[in-house]
C-alpha cells in the first residue's frame, strides 16, 4: 500500500511539473500529438535555453470481457473483470544543445509488478560540443542514437502499446509477432528530402551478462531500415519503409519476437486448468507468436498511407532461422510469414474520435520437414475518443484463432474473443 501511494503521489507531482514544462528538441510529444510520428523530426524548431527535465508518465487501465476454449476443453474460465493497472515514468533531458537523454521506468505491468528499467538512450542532433559548428552540415539530416533501449527495426514498434503507454495505438492489443526488444545498441539515421536511412548494430542480449561459458556463443546483431516519407499536396502522405534484421549466434538473436519483457495484452488467456498433479501451462505472455529461432533474419515492410483522417498501415514481414546448435543435425531451418493490415478513419473537429478494423495473421513452419504450418489469424475492430490530448478511452472486440493440425496440446482448436475496454493517460 505505501509503494501504491508514493507512485501515486510521484505522479501528481510529476503531472504538476510536466504542465509547467516547454517542449524539448527533436522529441516525440507524449500525447495525441505525437501519433503519426516515427523517427523524430530534423526540424530545429526548439530553442536551447539550458538543461531542462521533462518527468511523464503513462497509465493503463483494461475492463477485459473474453471467452476461449479449445478442443481439450482444459482452460480456464474468464471472466469480465479489471486487469491489473500498468504504469510507467518518463524521464527526458535536454542536456545541451541538440543532445537529449530518454529514461523509462515500468511501475507495474502483467509480468512484473515491481518498478525497473526498460531501458535508456542518448540522442544526438548536433555535434556543437565538440566545437562549435561541427559537422553542422552532415547534422542537419542525421541522428546518432546510443543506449540500452527499443532499437529501430521496422515501423511496427512505433504504433504498438509499450506497457502502459497506449496512446498512439489505436487498439488494446499488439501484433501476434510483435518485434520489439531493449539491447545495448547504436545507430545512425539519415533523414534528406523525405527519404530515410538507418543502421544499427545490437550486441543481440536482452538480458545483459560478461560470463562466457560453454553454452555462450553471442554474435552481433545488425540492422538497417530504407525507405521514404513524403507529403503529397496537403493531404496525402505516403511512407513505405522495408527493414532488415540478422543475427546468427546460438544464445544472442532470440529476443526479437520476445523482448518485451511486461507481458501479454490479453491477460490469462490460453492458461489451463490443473491437471490430475496439480500442474498448468500458460504464462504472462499468451496471445503472441515468438519463432524462438536462435539464429535469425528478419523483413519487414511497412506501408502507411494517410489522407485527411483515413489512415492504413500495413506489415509484411518474413522470419526465417534456425535452432541448429549442433553440427551434426539437420532439419532444423524454419520460416514464418506476418501479414497486417489496419485501417483507421479519425474525425471530429480535433480528429479526437476513430473507428479502425486490423486483420492479422502470422503462418509458417517452425522445421522444414514439418507436414503442416501452424497458423494463427486474429481479427481487431476499435472504437476511441481523445478527451483531450494525453487521455484517450478505447474499446475493442478481438477475435483470435489457433488454426490446422499441426497445434498440439492446448493450441489444438485454440480460441479467444470478446471485448476490452481500455482507458490510457500519456503526458
Amino acid at each position: 500500500m505505501i509503494k501504491y501511494i508514493l507512485t501515486l503521489s510521484a505522479f501528481m507531482i510529476a503531472f504538476i511539473a510536466t504542465a509547467q514544462q516547454k517542449n524539448l528538441q527533436y522529441f516525440r510529444p507524449n500525447s495525441q500529438l505525437g501519433l503519426h510520428v516515427f523517427e523524430t523530426s530534423k526540424e530545429d524548431t526548439v530553442a536551447f535555453e539550458g538543461v531542462r527535465v521533462r518527468v511523464g508518465g503513462d497509465f493503463a487501465m483494461q475492463f477485459q470481457s473474453l471467452d476461449q476454449r479449445n478442443d481439450a476443453n482444459n482452460l480456464v474460465e474468464l471472466g469480465s473483470d479489471f486487469n491489473l493497472p500498468s504504469a510507467n515514468l518518463n524521464l527526458d533531458v535536454q542536456l545541451i544543445d541538440g543532445v537529449r537523454m530518454h529514461l523509462k521506468l515500468y511501475l507495474s505491468s502483467q509480468h512484473h509488478e515491481e518498478t525497473w528499467v526498460k531501458g535508456g538512450h542518448i540522442q544526438l542532433d548536433k555535434l556543437d560540443f565538440i566545437s562549435p559548428g561541427f559537422l553542422e552540415e552532415l547534422m542537419k539530416y542525421t541522428t546518432i542514437t546510443i543506449g540500452l533501449d527499443e532499437f529501430n527495426y521496422g515501423d511496427a514498434h512505433f504504433r504498438r502499446t509499450d506497457n502502459a503507454r497506449a496512446i498512439y495505438n489505436p487498439f488494446v492489443g499488439n501484433y501476434i509477432m510483435d518485434s520489439f526488444s531493449t539491447e545495448a545498441f547504436g545507430e545512425i539515421t539519415v533523414q534528406k528530402n523525405g527519404l530515410l536511412l538507418v543502421a544499427g548494430i545490437t550486441n543481440g542480449k536482452l538480458n545483459q551478462s560478461v560470463i562466457v561459458n560453454e553454452t555462450t556463443s553471442n554474435k552481433l546483431s545488425f540492422y538497417a531500415k530504407l525507405g521514404f516519407d513524403e507529403m503529397i499536396g496537403s493531404d496525402l502522405r505516403l511512407r513505405l519503409t522495408g527493414s532488415v534484421y540478422t543475427n546468427h549466434g546460438t544464445s544472442t538473436g532470440t529476443y526479437l519476437y520476445g523482448g518485451d519483457r511486461t507481458g501479454s495484452r490479453y491477460y490469462n488467456v490460453l492458461h489451463t486448468i490443473p491437471d490430475a498433479d496439480g500442474l498448468t501451462q500458460g504464462g504472462a505472455f499468451e496471445g503472441r507468436f515468438n519463432p524462438r529461432f536462435k539464429k535469425l533474419t528478419a523483413l519487414q515492410i511497412n506501408p502507411f498511407i494517410k489522407y485527411k483522417g483515413i489512415e492504413f498501415f500495413g506489415i509484411f514481414e518474413r522470419a526465417l532461422g534456425s535452432n541448429k546448435t549442433i553440427e551434426a543435425i539437420e532439419d532444423t531451418e524454419g520460416d514464418f510469414t506476418q501479414l497486417a493490415g489496419e485501417l483507421v478513419y479519425r474525425f471530429g473537429q480535433q480528429q479526437q474520435f476513430f473507428i479502425a478494423g486490423r486483420y492479422n495473421t502470422v503462418k509458417g513452419k517452425a522445421l522444414e520437414s514439418d507436414t503442416e504450418d501452424l497458423d494463427i489469424n486474429r481479427l481487431n475492430l476499435g472504437a476511441g475518443w481523445f478527451l483531450s490530448k494525453n487521455i484517450v478511452l478505447k474499446a475493442e472486440y478481438v477475435d483470435q484463432n489457433y488454426k490446422g493440425d499441426a497445434w498440439t496440446g492446448r493450441f489444438a482448436g485454440a480460441q479467444f474473443d470478446g471485448v476490452n475496454l481500455e482507458a490510457a493517460i500519456s503526458f
